[in-house]
């Protein structure tokens, strides 16, 4: 008996296919599609011509072999390259052929460490990898295998040597310099900086590029920070609209809003702050249902009154997505007229500002809140030092008139909101920052650690509180919000965290639910030891990047269950979202969200890759300041410790600054340097030293280049006499290590050393990095 012909199963409608597409895991292809919807021969034709029209609308997007996928999705192996390190130690990439000009913002990919005896990727780097969405519009990806890489364009210094132009790059990685042919200068002059474009072919064995623009000269003021401005493509010039509608802006009308220019508000900031977007206030609840409590005011400056959605000064505000901050200058969010102007709550002028009036009990928790678009008057412009010393006892002219009617009531909430922390159990770490101080001519006239003062922390639970009042009014009202999230950390990171913490006699529970009191329990341990700041670090480097997105999972480091950031508009875009949710949702008046606003989701990825930018940013200027500071001092020596232990050498953390470098390899005293990963050190074959990480060292300075930021370091014994190999004289190489003393090749041998290998993974003994953005 003859099979009965299958009978088609009805044709999908569009957003049945699409809907197919967009849960399969990875692209599919026709045949996938006609087998799952069990099509016959003419519904395929019908199907062919129904993916031609989802592609026109650009509700598809088509991948080699004729498959598809939803638009912005990437097939589940590609082709990478690798952009960076963000500010928590992440290695980031993007896809290799992405067109951001013709698909916007290339989602972020999170590349994994490489597999044990691989050597680390780094910037510039080309790999085929295996992507696995994270759930929140990025990827995670793991190598495949490495492809050849030659940058697209590099920046660099162009010198000439005996009659041919030169290019050094600034990328401390790059292994050699770049021929620039005859005619391909553009007229730039030994020491100028300039970006070029790699062209191909080699020229005596270097690579060859033809340079595209001058950028100034090296011995400029603000060249340092000029050098990060183009490595990170930040937007520096405003378009010529939005200047003309700062330059406009003038005094907010009062009518309508809610007048505090009786209430003695304050700003407390740096004392290099120029841009004052918060002010305070406090004094204990008169309402004898909350006795022991205290109400307090945080008022933040009104930039929705100013920066409408649409206008030319949005539109360049959210391309930039926060401010940068230099040492020696700032890439403002907004034009100078709003963000140390009509934006600033500078002290005894009229400002138009959201203001946030909170209860809270004596023990810090918050017991209810509302919101007011408000006009104020700033009482003081104070600074940590000057606020924390009024409060010590010690007031000046400005001080003393505030300090038992303002600063007082201040510090007495303070004391509340900190017994809340403490009873929330945040995460408690304490790390230094380093503070640059640059005279006008652009030379660096010291390097100190930043002092951190209870007035410090005092504005911090001020503003979380705001925060949180933000948060949960958005929810109530169901409004919009941007929140930022913070996730647990990894269970590799988790992994990697023991391991290390393990080589230094403590023990990190990898099985358990962390939580940060677990984390806390750890930094306890080591306080007060020689391994204290290093654990913190190690403990900073396990936790995962915080991110805006519309999807609340709450903040695991502050342990909140929702948080957002309502109190830095004239710097953070996404703090404007809020304001903007806000307005909207308690009807304040204009320049609230409106109905067709930019869906938050894409909003969320493209601020975060922009404060991922910035860090980023910042950090590699800090680098170069700090290692122009430290060249007048070649020779001399320093106290450090091994910060991290790699199979090409000794990264060294400065105490005196906390400066990072390289010894490397070749330059350790004579011996084969085995490399055990399991305990974090180098041990000598023959002599059975160890150089183990966090141990004491000092160091002497061998190399610094302001240009890259690198800097080499020799190992010194206590008879004060240099331990290496072979001492390494300033300009000099050590043997076999990277090109001009950078630590760019992690090849360095030096005949003996121990084998090839990567940088560590976070978690590890890697570099150390910034503070973490909340």
């Amino acid at each position: 008996m003859a099979k009965r012909p299958k009978t088609p199963a009805p044709f999908p409608s569009r957003e049945e296919l699409l809907d197919f597409i967009g849960q399969s895991p990875g692209r599919v292809g026709k045949r996938e599609i006609a087998r799952a919807f069990r099509m016959g021969s003419e519904q395929k034709v019908m199907l062919r011509e129904m993916l031609k029209e989802l592609e026109a609308d650009g509700l598809l997007q088509r991948g080699r072999g004729r498959r598809f996928a939803e638009p912005g999705t990437l097939p589940e192996v590609t082709v990478i390259r690798v952009t960076g390190v963000d500010g928590d130690g992440d290695l980031v990439a993007r896809p290799d052929n992405w067109d951001p000009d013709e698909q916007g913002p290339p989602p972020t990919i999170y590349m994994a460490p490489e597999r044990k005896g691989q050597t680390a990727l780094g910037a510039g780097d080309r790999a085929l990898a295996r992507l696995e969405p994270d759930g929140r519009g990025g990827y995670r990806g793991r190598t495949i295998r490495r492809l050849p890489s030659v940058p697209a364009s590099i920046m660099g210094l162009y010198r000439e040597i005996s009659g041919q132009g030169r290019i050094e790059p600034t990328d401390r990685r790059a292994k050699q310099d770049f021929i620039v042919p005859p005619g391909a200068t553009m007229g730039a002059r030994s020491g100028d900086l300039v970006r070029a474009k790699v062209l191909p072919g080699k020229d005596l064995g270097f690579r060859k590029a033809e340079v595209t623009d001058r950028l100034g000269t090296m011995d400029t003021p603000q060249a340092i920070s000029l050098i990060s401005i183009h490595e990170q493509n930040l937007p520096f010039d405003f378009p010529p609209e939005a200047l003309d509608q700062a330059a406009a802006a003038g005094p907010a009308p009062t009518d309508g809003r809610v007048d505090l220019r009786d209430l003695p508000l304050v700003t407390i900031d740096g004392a290099d702050a120029r841009d004052f977007d918060d002010a305070v206030f406090a004094e204990p609840d008169q309402d004898p249902d909350n006795a022991g409590g205290w109400r307090l005011i945080v008022a933040i400056a009104d930039v929705s009154w100013y920066v409408r959605p649409g206008d030319a000064l949005d539109k360049s505000a959210y391309l930039r997505g926060n401010s940068v901050y230099f040492p020696d200058r700032v890439v403002p969010m907004l034009p100078h007229e709003l963000s140390t102007g009509w934006c600033s709550l500078n002290p005894k002028e009229d400002r138009p500002c959201l203001a946030a009036e909170m209860r809270i009990d004596g023990e810090g928790r918050l017991k209810r809140h509302k919101f007011h678009r408000a006009v104020m008057r700033s009482a003081a412009r104070l600074t940590y030092a000057q606020a924390q010393a009024a409060r010590d006892g010690q007031t000046d002219e400005t001080t003393e008139v505030l300090v038992d009617r303002v600063i007082a009531p201040l510090y007495g909430a303070y004391a509340s909101l900190a017994r809340a922390r403490q009873a929330r159990g945040v995460l408690d770490l304490d790390l230094p920052e380093r503070r640059v101080m640059v005279a006008e001519d652009g030379r660096v006239t010291g390097i100190a650690l930043r002092e951190r003062f209870d007035s410090h922390r005092l504005i911090e639970e001020f503003m979380i509180t705001a925060n949180v009042a933000a948060a949960e009014t958005l929810e109530r009202r169901r409004q919009p919000c941007m929140y930022r999230v913070h996730d647990q950390p990894s269970r590799e990171k988790l992994d990697g965290l023991a391991e290390t913490l393990e080589t230094i006699g403590l023990k990190f529970s990898k099985g358990q639910v962390v939580q940060p009191k677990h984390f806390n329990q750890m930094l306890a341990k080591a306080k007060d030891t020689p391994h204290d700041r290093m654990v913190q670090e190690l403990v900073l480097r396990s936790q995962a990047q915080a991110e805006y997105t519309p999807d609340d999972i709450g903040h695991f480091g502050l342990a909140l269950a929702r948080y957002c950031h309502f109190t830095s508009p004239i710097r953070r875009y996404s703090d404007l979202l809020v304001h903007r949710a806000l307005i909207h949702g308690l009807k304040l008046g204009d320049g609230g969200l409106e109905p067709d606003h930019r869906d938050f989701a894409e909003m969320g990825e493209h601020l975060s890759a922009t404060e991922r930018r910035a860090a980023m940013a910042e950090r590699a200027a800090v680098d170069r300041f700090t290692t122009a500071f430290l060249a007048d001092r070649v020779g001399a020596e320093f106290a450090g410790r091994i910060n991290g232990v790699t199979r090409f050498g000794l990264f060294i953390t400065l105490d005196e600054t906390g400066a990072d470098g390289l010894v490397p390899m070749g330059a350790l005293p004579d011996d084969y340097y085995v490399y055990e990963e399991e305990r974090n050190r180098l041990k000598g074959r023959s002599t059975g030293r160890t150089f183990d990480l966090g141990a004491p060292v000092t160091v002497r300075l061998a190399e610094a280049r302001p240009l890259t930021g690198g800097m080499i370091f020799e190992l010194v014994g206590a008879d004060g006499v240099v331990e290496g190999r072979g001492r390494l004289g300033v300009g000099g190489r050590p043997n076999g290590g990277g090109r001009r003393g950078d630590g760019r090749s992690p090849g360095g041998r030096g005949g003996r050393g121990g084998a090839k290998g990567g940088r560590k993974k976070p978690g590890k003994g890697g570099r150390s990095k910034p503070a973490r953005r909340r």
